[in-house]
């Protein structure tokens, strides 16, 4: 069911869904500014429509056509765009991402996505493309194609066939509301990163309902996920991180790497869970840079926030 650019772009036209690859994962993609074709992308995951959805664009000047962008999401644009970040700003033009998408706030997420395909695909269309993850809600997202129609295919008109998402994880969310800055959700880009930029970001609990995946239990597969574990229990994969953890066959890196491992994260815990397991087990992750985002992930996966 693989389709060229010009066959998704015109399922968007169309009002139909599309399987979408980015860097980060498959979106299941629907033109922004319709309210059924939008209303389809919730129905097709099983997605709380109080749930906003990331409007995907092609470069910065449509996203301001979108949002109000102050020097900070302006500086933000400039140093990450297209890439894996997006950015939570007041909405400009409501019409342009239709209410039930923004889940009727007042503000719009809005970023460029890296992966030349998706950028192609939007472009063709003329439009803001929203693409949640391309899973039926609360799995884990889907990384490669195949797991990207095993989830959703049945509800597409279009697949586009990206390849491997080289980031794995979902992008980080930024918001720049009231002239404040906060991390609404960790991803690659870090927050290091981004406090070098634009200096120290808050965490606003409050703001929380502005970002997807913010739900306690959320990428999760079926069997039970133990998180921070030294070894596996009778019957549990153990996912390994670092060497000599685990089975190598199993190991998110083997050498410690933070990105490998977030590029294999969701892919792994899919992968095992077809092998129906008593429970995955997951090895200690650390903290720091992209292990920010992967450790939200594994805690959401195994439905402790804390």
């Amino acid at each position: 069911m693989k389709s060229t650019v010009e066959d998704a772009a015109g399922a968007l036209k169309a009002g139909g869904l599309i399987l979408l690859p980015t860097e980060t994962v498959y979106g299941l993609g629907a033109d922004a500014s319709n309210a059924q074709a939008v209303a389809a992308i919730f129905e097709a995951k099983g997605r709380p429509r109080f749930n906003p959805l990331i409007a995907h664009v092609a470069d910065a000047v449509a996203a301001e056509a979108i949002a109000l962008f102050n020097p900070a999401a302006r500086a933000l644009a400039e140093a990450f765009w297209p890439g894996p970040l997006t950015i939570v700003a007041p909405v400009r033009e409501r019409a342009r991402v239709c209410d039930l998408a923004r889940a009727g706030l007042d503000s719009v997420a809005v970023r460029v996505p890296g992966h030349a395909k998706a950028r192609a695909v939007i472009a063709a269309f003329g439009g803001a493309v929203v693409a949640p993850s391309a899973n039926r809600s609360g799995r884990p997202s889907p990384t490669t194609f195949a797991d990207a129609v095993e989830e959703t295919g049945f509800a597409v008109q279009a697949a586009v066939d990206g390849g491997a998402c080289a980031v794995g994880v979902e992008s980080t969310v930024v918001s720049v509301l009231d002239g404040g800055l906060a991390l609404l959700r960790p991803g690659a880009v870090t927050r290091a990163e981004i406090e070098a930029l634009i200096g120290p970001l808050n965490d606003r609990p409050d703001d929380g309902h502005r970002s997807p995946g913010r739900l306690t239990t959320h990428y999760a597969p079926d069997a039970p996920v133990r998180i921070e574990a030294e070894a596996a229990r009778d019957g549990e994969i153990l996912l390994g991180f670092g060497a000599g953890i685990g089975d190598p066959r199993w190991s998110l890196s083997p050498t410690g790497d933070l990105r490998e491992a977030a590029a294999n994260l969701f892919r792994m815990l899919r992968e095992a869970d077809r092998t129906r397991p008593v429970g995955i087990a997951v090895a200690p992750i650390p903290p720091v840079g992209l292990g920010e985002a992967i450790n939200d992930r594994l805690q959401r996966a195994a439905g402790f926030v804390g």
